[in-house]
């Protein structure tokens, strides 16, 4: 007579389920670095399985694509990594090795968002609103808006040397903050470094400081 013994691997657990907020989360995680490469012409489908999950599952918790690729678009201008590096920079060093490595972060940030900006405006899908779902906009969050932050942290890495500066930290941090903008366009044929822009904001053109007469 067999004897029949009960089999001593434990039974598989199903993962515990998401709540939306997190489910949300992953998908964007995996859809950002498709819409870069893809655009707005990328699939739910492809997204899907980028993710792991059925595609029905992103409808679950996306009315439209339409308000996945703005989800997508303001996860790319979160700037809660940045300012959380910006912050970590040692004041201890000289203002210019600071503001070397703010330029790394900062440019950084901005490429993301003129990755994923520029693929969704090449194909007209930037800033839409859903005009089909009552109470659903998939309009991003405002571009000047989301740099406020970091342009905080950045008034805070020139706040030690307050006293030898020609204007205000603030207003110093704004006009850093545009020239990484502006050196950050694409098709530049010769793209200066962080130590260059950070030279040339501090110092100027000219090897010799002179005051104009």
């Amino acid at each position: 007579m067999t004897e029949n013994t009960a089999s001593t691997t434990p039974a598989r657990r199903r993962a515990p389920a998401m709540d939306p907020e997190g489910r949300r989360a992953m998908i964007v995680t995996a859809a950002l670095p498709l819409v870069i490469e893809y655009g707005a012409s990328v699939t739910t489908a492809k997204i899907a399985r980028a993710a792991g999950i059925g595609e029905g599952t992103i409808f679950r918790v996306f009315p439209d694509k339409d308000a996945l690729l703005a989800a997508c678009m303001a996860e790319a201008l979160r700037s809660d990594d940045a300012v959380a590096h910006l912050e970590s920079i040692s004041l201890d060093q000289p203002l210019t090795a600071r503001l070397t490595e703010a330029a790394e972060v900062m440019r950084g940030y901005m490429a993301r968002i003129g990755a994923v900006a520029g693929a969704l405006a090449s194909a007209g899908r930037l800033g839409r609103p859903a005009p089909d779902q009552p109470g659903t906009d998939t309009r991003p969050p405002d571009r000047e808006a989301a740099l406020a932050t970091p342009r905080a942290a950045l008034a805070a890495l020139f706040e030690p040397d307050r006293d030898s500066l020609r204007l205000a930290p603030e207003r110093l941090a704004d006009a850093f903050q545009l020239l990484l903008m502006s050196a950050g366009r694409p098709g530049a044929p010769e793209p200066l470094t962080d130590r260059e822009l950070v030279t040339l904001f501090l110092y100027g053109a000219l090897t010799k400081h002179e005051e104009a007469r």
